[in-house]
Parts: structure tokens; sequence; C-alpha cells
């Protein structure tokens, strides 16, 4: 996986209302807005899902695919590919947070390697309308706006 597309937002919220939010999968059909269905297959000991599937509506890519997940407390979550779909072969990303002043450093890195050619300027404009839009979504779903 070579490339990876990574952008940052500042949300008006604690570490731990933010990660509330990231860790509920089946409320991202409301806020992610390529994600259409999100439904958890496993939990870790921390009760925060280990394992998700996921149907994608990105536009030109467009896919069901499971991820897993490993959490790192409130300041970060990682995730990979544990299930390909008939597109995304990989997909490897996380959310790493940090304290910024009253509110959340938020920063979202996405690599996507998928089964069908496609050429990489185009792939990586897919990449940056996932994230641009998960952390849009995610600050206007954390800040209730």
């Amino acid at each position: 996986m070579a490339d990876r597309t990574t952008s940052s937002i500042t949300i008006d919220a604690a570490p731990a209302d933010v990660m509330a939010v990231i860790a509920d999968f089946p409320s991202y059909p409301e806020w992610a807005g390529s994600i259409k269905s999100a439904e958890v297959l496993g939990e870790g000991d921390d009760g925060r899902a280990s394992k998700v599937r996921f149907v994608l509506d990105a536009g030109m890519i467009s896919d069901t695919y499971a991820l897993g997940y490993t959490f790192d407390g409130d300041e970060g979550v990682a995730w990979e590919v544990v299930e390909p779909g008939r597109m995304v072969s990989q997909l490897r990303g996380s959310y790493r947070l940090a304290a910024s002043g009253s509110g959340t450093a938020v920063t979202y890195e996405l690599a996507v390697d998928l089964s069908v050619p496609m050429i990489g300027m185009i792939k990586r404009k897919a990449e940056k309308v996932i994230v641009d839009t998960a952390l849009k979504g995610l600050k206007k779903r954390v800040e209730g706006r």
C-alpha cells in the first residue's frame, strides 16, 4: 500500500466525546456520507467494536467489506481490512486524537488499494473525498450542528 491521504480538523469537544462518536459504528450512516450501513460483528475486551462490516458507496468506489479495529483508549483507533470486498482489497486507516486548547485535533489517515485498475490520481481523489467527508461529518455530529 503506497500512498496515503491525511487530513486534520479541530473539533470543539473533549477527546473522549469525539472517540464516543467514532466508536459508535451503527450510527455512521447518519453522518459519514459514503457509509450506507455498518454492522458490528465482534467486540474487544474494552467493549468497543473489533470487527465491523461496511457497505460503502463513495462514487467510483462502491463495495461491502469488513474492517478489524484496534483502539488506543481515547487517543486513537486504527483499522484494516479483515474481509476484502469485490473492489476494496486493502484499506488501512486511523484516527489520532489530541487535546488542543478547548477542543480536540483529529487526524484521519487513509490508504486504499483496489482489486480493479484505477488511475492513481483518481484513487487519491476518492480517498480525499472519503477523508474530508468523514472529518466534516464527524465534526458536525460531535458538535451537534
